[in-house]
């Protein structure tokens, strides 16, 4: 698990599309983008912001405006961060929020009647093949059925959404239909099912392991680098559906180099850090069917219920994905890892919804910090550093050998993920956090997406 395989995968990450070379084109050239500090007497004027540090404001701030504080998001154009608040009778915290640097905005509805709103929505109008995700831009909840959705559901589900009250929620129709994307990849295998690797970590016992989804996680118990293949990981813990879908897959060997970064075909991006998601941030998604794919940030503290069950707690995008994603790394320009891939609608030729699972949440729920920074903790590792502090040549990139071109043989839930091999021809480096050496676009790669 030491050595490292180079898949025959660039041709096809360079046939993959427009997609994925248009987002590393937007990716590669901006990784070191510094704050813009802006003029000194600019103390009450929205400063201009990296999205990162657009986070931390945003939480330093929801403290400080207690029940004023209606949510925040990042406006891009501006690279400003947006703060709700709704208006009372202290006027003070919003002339110190603009102090820090925010743009303030007031709106009708506090965060405490959106929450209530989506309690609602849970309560009565827990449907197969629905969503629901706070939108601060909008200052409402976004409310997603998929094509699923229909007849009396359909109606169940408009007439919750009414009796929310005028301008509390918004109801779209989702051409797709809402399911985790555990078919058709081409990067860990257990159980039938293909997934795709997330991120590697180092566990709480200072073993190195991996995060994954937790629909992948509960499909099968051990994981295999090749299809067919010996094992190389074993399911720690796994969470879905409830609270969360996350895994943590244990490497077997110890020795196991399992370094953070992504392989973005070419190059890699070393992962710094865990950091929270903003409303508006642009992110990246790479996975084992599909490879690099951008989009921003929709919505956070989503619902979504799956066939499967439902699940709380994810992060709502545009980013695409396809079966075979599921598990796959999102992450930032600046090395952040964001989330895992959940699952949602769509795919990458007429576009979608896609549900991440935070990587903040998943580790501090398995104990576990990214690389081999065991001082670390979830979210605080020293951003910048490559974690681990080793070049990635680690462990086996998962199945140097070709899994075989097999197209997807279709989409499957979590618990009959054997639905076909993925098509994008080899099975890429998986489990064994071949980072670094691997130069495919599109499997398992760097131990950083599958």
């Amino acid at each position: 698990m030491s050595h490292k395989r180079i898949p025959k995968r660039k041709a096809a990450m360079a046939a993959g599309g427009v997609v994925a070379l248009g987002a590393a084109a937007i990716l590669l050239p901006n990784a070191n983008a510094s704050q813009d500090g802006g003029s000194s007497d600019a103390a009450a004027a929205p400063r201009t912001l990296k999205a990162a540090d657009a986070s931390d404001l945003a939480s330093q701030l929801a403290g400080m405006l207690g029940d004023a504080f209606a949510g925040s998001y990042y406006d891009t154009g501006e690279q400003q961060l947006v703060v709700n608040v709704v208006p009372g009778d202290n006027n003070q915290v919003i002339v110190e929020a603009k102090k820090a640097g925010a743009e303030v905005r007031e709106v009708d509805n506090s965060m405490g009647e959106l929450r209530g709103g989506a309690s609602t929505l849970k309560s009565e109008a827990t449907i197969p093949g629905t969503s629901w995700a706070i939108d601060p831009r909008t200052n409402k909840i976004l409310v997603t059925a998929d094509s699923t959705v229909t007849g009396e559901k359909w109606d169940k589900l408009e007439s919750t959404v009414q009796g929310l009250g005028s301008g509390m929620a918004t109801l779209e129709k989702s051409a797709g239909t809402f399911r985790t994307f555990v078919s058709g990849g081409d990067a860990i295998f257990g159980g039938g099912a293909r997934c795709s690797l997330g991120f590697n970590v180092t566990a709480g016992d200072g073993s190195p392991a991996f995060l994954t989804a937790g629909h992948c996680g509960v499909a099968a118990e051990q994981w295999s680098d090749a299809q067919d293949g010996a094992p190389v990981g074993t399911v720690d813990q796994a969470v879905f559906p409830g609270e969360g879908d996350f895994a943590l897959v244990k490497y077997d060997d110890p020795a196991t180099e399992a370094p953070s970064e992504v392989n973005l075909g070419d190059q890699t991006l070393a992962i710094g850090q865990a950091a929270e998601a903003t409303v508006g941030q642009q992110v990246f998604r790479m996975g084992s069917t599909t490879g690099l794919a951008d989009g921003q940030v929709l919505g956070l503290d989503a619902t979504v219920n799956y066939p499967e069950g439902t699940v709380t707690g994810l992060i709502q995008t545009d980013v695409c994905a396809e079966p075979g994603d599921s598990g796959g790394s999102l992450f930032t320009q600046d090395g952040q890892a964001i989330g895992l891939t959940s699952g949602g609608s769509g795919d990458c030729t007429v576009g979608g919804e896609t549900f991440f699972q935070p990587v903040t949440t998943a580790l501090e729920a398995v104990g576990a910090t990214l690389g081999g920074d065991a001082a670390g903790g979830a979210g605080d590792q020293a951003g910048g550093e490559e974690a681990g502090g080793e070049e990635a040549g680690g462990g086996d990139a998962a199945g140097g050998e070709e899994a075989g071109g097999e197209q997807a043989g279709g989409d499957a839930g979590a618990g009959d993920a054997g639905a076909g091999e993925a098509g994008a021809g080899d099975a890429g480096d998986g489990t064994g956090s071949g980072v670094g050496g691997s130069d495919d676009g599109t499997g398992a790669h760097d131990g950083s997406t599958g």
